[in-house]
């Protein structure tokens, strides 16, 4: 389900009510270290992943290119040669990014940016369908990205095979900007110029 409303972010609306903004770097809180990690952030640009895993150790996070004075795991610092037009172009969309946030009831991700994000997880996929599902996030809204008690039940079907890769329960893919999948001219992730990958943690 995504959630939401098309105006711009205000910390007092509606959109708010499942975020909470971060005081510090995650990954680098002397407090975060001794606590246990909910998941791992990876940034790709098509086929290259580019940095390092980021740590997740609050509750929530900002993901975005450059924020001034802002929190969190900050892409446009991620230095790559060669980088292409179309990643270039990409990039600079990316803007406030998104806010990915951990809830009682699953993981949800605030499109903060001015474009749309595109999403894909075994919890939004069709029960029992190959097919892959994609949704689109529009500006000002969010979705849950991960649905816990959904995943449970997951656990007890049959692992799926996609064409695009191995698949993961307990993974998430946020691609900014594309989409991809059977509604677009991009099949693959990989085909996308600049993406997420969520790797959640059994630590909930």
């Amino acid at each position: 389900m995504v959630t939401g409303r098309n105006e711009p972010p205000s910390k007092q609306g509606p959109e708010f009510q499942r975020v909470h903004l971060i005081d510090g770097d995650a990954s680098t809180s002397p407090d975060a270290v001794k606590r246990s990690h909910w998941c791992n952030v990876a940034y790709w640009e098509h086929r290259t992943r580019v940095g390092r895993l980021y740590t997740v150790y609050e509750q929530s996070v900002s993901i975005f290119y450059d924020l001034p004075q802002g929190n969190g795991f900050c892409l446009g610092q991620l230095n790559l040669e060669n980088r292409s037009e179309t990643v270039r172009r990409t990039r600079s969309k990316i803007g406030y990014g998104i806010l990915l946030s951990k809830e009682p009831d699953g993981v949800w991700a605030y499109n903060r940016s001015e474009h749309p994000i595109f999403v894909n997880s075994p919890t939004l996929d069709i029960p029992n369908c190959r097919t892959l599902i994609v949704r689109k996030v529009m500006p000002g809204y969010s979705i849950k990205v991960f649905d816990y008690e959904k995943s449970c039940l997951l656990q007890h079907t049959a692992e799926l095979d996609y064409a695009d890769g191995p698949y993961d329960p307990n993974s998430v893919r946020i691609s900014f900007a594309k989409g991809w999948g059977p509604c677009y001219s991009r099949q693959f992730i990989t085909s996308c110029p600049c993406w997420l990958e969520i790797l959640l943690s059994n630590n909930r």
